[in-house]
């Protein structure tokens, strides 16, 4: 390139990374977009979460003589005041029976803020939304008082990116503890990953949230589940003290759960590579998203659950919308990947299961030997020959259930034919013990009518790993190896 010409700006890497080569972004790509809408990890390199860990030193530990100092005293305050005015108001206040309606009506109503709009809407992208049904989103999450929309996303996405790394910011590989509530209360003792949310901050909706957010988790988070009981039946104590505090600390745990129940309770139909698992009760108490090891492998589809009988409230309230016209482009993962990914895990528990088992030798693993040196040995060891493979037969010549006579009759013959119908056609039980009695191959092979009939019934499906397919560590000269 010449050096009369134009050289693409390049923006400065984060200090953490500023040591390594630059990445290997176009130079049209960077040039084309303005500075101020440039995504946050358009410049982290290849190696960003191997070298983040290893040359970023985290905060010193917490021990008895700081711990006070590396509380974040907000969060104390929220997440400790609440059950505490909550506790206080269940002695002291009478629940009546219109005000606990409305506050399941209202944690379900709040719930959904977080789990349909900060979550699935915005911070995984899996469905569009109508102008209204965005605003009223935020509202709704905003009376879970867990962060504006912005701060949220940001967090769930790096935890998505890094999830179980020290880049996680609330990584259940720190205890179940840690990540359902002490990544809030404590100061972080790294910064969470990188993660993009330039996306958001283009949106007219959050940043209004997140401009008023204060005031609207007041007004949504106290003010309307105190008003709301209090105007239309006289509890305004009630609700207070239930449909506001008690109801908020259901909605802070309940998703919560998410971050640390979803990680530690459940199976992983669909990938064990990490932490995220499946299970009814977690579904329950997260309004949907406890089917989570699929959620973390197909992070874009809008449901959490994808059998028809699987509790999601929050998947039928997004298809709800989506019929009145308030929500569109609902995004589904397509079922042939999906069904891939239970199969794999499938085979994989298959493959557990199959290492557990003994198996025959394979036949480029036996000795090769002439029909005449069969003959010769046959003599002097009960030696059947069946489908090409040469048995030895001598610990089950008592057990046989047709009798010893009908093995040892056969004993230095091909007793193919007798065995698979001539005179009983054997069991698949038969055929599998059967190979685990092979000592040899006739030399020649199988004979090409019996191909089928030398793969024992267990081993046609047995599971093989992809480097396993056409491998042999077989030599065979064998002439009289079977000693």
């Amino acid at each position: 390139m010449s050096s009369s010409q134009p050289q693409p700006s390049r923006k400065t890497p984060p200090p953490e990374i500023a040591a390594l080569s630059p990445p290997m972004t176009p130079p049209s790509a960077k040039a084309s977009l303005p500075k101020k809408d440039e995504p946050a990890d358009m410049n982290i390199p290849d190696n960003y979460v191997d070298h983040t860990i290893k040359t970023v030193k985290p905060l010193p530990p917490i021990t008895w003589e700081n711990w006070y100092k590396e509380l974040n005293w907000l969060n104390v305050a929220i997440l400790g005041i609440t059950p505490c005015i909550a506790l206080y108001g269940m002695f002291t206040t009478k629940l009546q029976w219109e005000t606990a309606l409305f506050g399941v009506f209202y944690y379900f109503f709040t719930g959904l803020g977080i789990t349909a709009g900060y979550h699935r809407l915005w911070a995984h992208r899996s469905y569009n939304a109508s102008k209204p049904m965005e605003y009223t989103l935020a509202l709704m999450g905003a009376g879970a008082v867990e962060g504006s929309i912005k701060w949220w996303a940001r967090g769930h996405r790096a935890h998505h990116r890094y999830t179980d790394t020290d880049l996680d910011p609330y990584g259940a590989h720190r205890g179940l503890l840690w990540s359902h509530i002490g990544w809030m209360i404590v100061k972080p003792r790294r910064k969470p990953g990188v993660a993009d949310v330039s996306d958001l901050s283009k949106n007219e909706i959050v940043r209004w949230q997140h401009r008023w957010y204060v005031y609207l988790i007041l007004i949504m988070g106290f003010i309307v589940p105190t008003v709301v009981p209090g105007l239309l039946w006289g509890d305004y104590k009630g609700g207070y003290f239930y449909a506001g505090a008690l109801r908020l600390l259901f909605v802070h745990h309940s998703t919560f759960c998410v971050n640390s129940l979803a990680h530690w309770l459940g199976d992983t139909p669909f990938d064990d590579k990490h932490t995220p698992r499946d299970h009814l009760i977690t579904a329950l108490v997260t309004i949907g998203e406890g089917y989570h090891n699929f959620h973390h492998q197909f992070p874009m589809d809008y449901r959490n659950a994808i059998k028809w009988y699987q509790y999601d409230p929050t998947k039928w309230f997004i298809w709800g919308c989506q019929q009145v016209g308030l929500a569109s482009h609902l995004k589904v993962f397509p079922d042939n990947e999906v069904r891939k990914g239970q199969l794999t895990m499938q085979l994989k528990k298959l493959r557990q299961t199959q290492e557990d088992l003994s198996w025959p030798q394979e036949s480029n693993d036996l000795p090769v030997i002439s029909w005449e040196s069969y003959l010769q040995q046959a003599e002097k060891r009960p030696l059947v020959s069946i489908a090409g493979f040469i048995h030895d037969v001598s610990s089950f010549l008592d057990e046989h259930p047709g009798g010893r006579h009908l093995l040892m009759k056969n004993i230095g013959r091909d007793a193919t034919t007798a065995f698979f119908g001539g005179v009983y056609d054997h069991s698949n039980a038969a055929h599998n013990l059967l190979a685990m009695m092979r000592v040899g191959v006739l030399r020649g092979g199988v004979p090409h009518a019996n191909e089928e009939r030398a793969i024992p019934p267990s081993q046609k499906l047995r599971v093989l790993r992809y480097n396993e397919i056409g491998s042999s560590t077989a030599h065979s000269d064998g002439e009289g190896m079977l000693g």
